[in-house]
């Protein structure tokens, strides 16, 4: 078999692949910055799934531990609880902002300043399959119309 030949095997090998893979977009990603001595930040962003799919972990290298959280109003009182994963409708946008499903990174390796990119991989799973989503959030205080001055990072 000749070179071009083997090349184009493995071209359409990894193209049909690659039309298994759940497409995922991610936007509006962001992380608050930290104050000295702070631990733990809460990060931010939205994701809409191409088909019904499951954000079940994130990583990143700032935290050893980042977990899927949800807060809600119990009575007077805030209440935040680790959730083991959140649902992706099929094309329906899902956000994770303050007051809702967030993220947090916990046990943070070093502070975070504003204007700082914070690498994060989600992993989502599709019918049984796990796809790794890198995404750049960048560090930044929260405004009441979260749309201003952010760079929106898409993955496809």
């Amino acid at each position: 078999m000749k070179l071009p030949t083997i090349f184009i095997a493995a071209l359409g090998v990894f193209l049909l692949q690659s039309g298994w893979a759940n497409q995922v977009a991610v936007s509006k990603a962001w992380v608050r910055p930290t104050v000295p001595g702070q631990t733990v930040a809460g990060a931010y962003l939205q994701i809409t799934a191409q088909e019904t799919a499951r954000l079940i972990a994130v990583r990143s290298p700032y935290s050893p531990s980042v977990q899927i959280h949800w807060m809600q109003m119990d009575g007077d009182m805030m209440r935040m609880r680790q959730v083991q994963g959140l649902d992706l409708p099929k094309n329906t946008p899902v956000s994770l902002k303050p007051g809702g499903y967030h993220l947090m990174l916990i046990k943070l390796k070093k502070p975070i300043h504003a204007g700082d990119k914070i690498p994060l991989t989600l992993v989502i799973e599709t019918q049984g399959k796990r796809e790794l989503v890198p995404v750049e959030a960048t560090a930044r205080q929260n405004t009441m119309d979260e749309t201003d001055h952010v760079h929106d990072h898409m993955h496809h």
